[in-house]
């Protein structure tokens, strides 16, 4: 158990030395920077050319539900997980890392990944992201990742239906669901729990949106091929839920809006993109 303490101590250091070290290069530009911390982050960041992550792909997605598509975010993945590691420490624990899927720098090459975008060389990628209202009211945070719609005890059935619109044509028959829940993803977020339950990779680019049920109880064969599939970026999908009590999660577990019978919700990719500063081989 010690080790696992000096483990997780360790990765805190290594983290609270990559903020340091992106300071000390900060310091050196001729820009004028602030640093805040993520827990402190409550009003929307507005008057910024650039928003610069140090952490993880969850501290740029905290970042981006702060951010409306004027701004560009460039994430520093600060302690990259280091395959030796997860190999050596295999028997004991999951020594596995942020993905940093998102992260174009880490601090080996962040000053080199700055002054490209500072002298205007790498130009930042539009991802689409989610927009949800609820009872036609639109929900004031966008899913970059994900969002999970389902009952808050995992054990209880989520009861909904739902079909795919385009405008005010119905694209899809109404599908009644009973099951674990609704997961959609943009196509950014679709090689993190998307695809772990079975999805697909989409191109990052994609304006479309993929939609999985989680766990369908006995669909029917008329419905089956309609518990995974795609909202194309000139759709929406109309649900409607019906069980007493529900969640929609946006993006993990820390932004949540509540639902109840007979809530209308509505999901489509009508929301603000977010520019990215994406690592080479995402935006090539």
């Amino acid at each position: 158990m010690s080790q696992v303490f000096h483990y997780l101590d360790n990765r805190r250091k290594v983290h609270k030395e990559a903020i340091n070290f992106c300071q000390k290069i900060l310091q050196l530009k001729s820009v004028d920077w602030q640093p805040i911390f993520r827990n402190n982050l409550l009003q929307p960041i507005r008057n910024v050319d650039l928003v610069v992550t140090v952490g993880g792909d969850g501290t740029l997605l905290q970042a981006s539900h702060f951010m409306d598509d004027s701004i560009p975010v460039l994430g520093v993945n600060s302690d990259p997980t280091q395959a030796e590691e997860v190999e050596e420490f295999s028997n004991e624990f999951d020594a596995t890392r942020s993905t940093g899927y998102l992260c174009t720098a880490t601090v080996k090459n962040f000053e080199q990944v700055l002054d490209s975008f500072l002298e205007g060389q790498s130009v930042p990628s539009n991802l689409s992201r989610i927009s949800v209202s609820v009872n036609s009211k639109v929900q004031s945070t966008y899913a970059l990742n994900d969002i999970l719609i389902a009952h808050p005890c995992p054990a209880t059935v989520s009861r909904f239906s739902f079909k795919i619109k385009r405008d005010d044509q119905t694209c899809s028959p109404l599908v009644n669901c009973r099951s674990s829940g609704l997961r959609v993803s943009t196509a950014a977020g679709s090689t993190a729990a998307m695809l772990s339950a079975g999805g697909f990779a989409m191109p990052i680019l994609s304006q479309d949106l993929q939609y999985m049920v989680r766990e369908p109880i006995s669909p029917g064969a008329a419905i089956s091929g309609l518990m995974h599939g795609l909202i194309k970026s000139d759709q929406s999908m109309d649900a409607t839920w019906f069980s007493k009590e529900g969640l929609i999660y946006v993006d993990g577990s820390h932004v949540f809006y509540t639902i109840q019978n007979g809530d209308t919700i509505e999901i489509s990719s009508k929301a603000p993109v977010l520019q990215v500063v994406l690592p080479p081989h995402l935006s090539s």
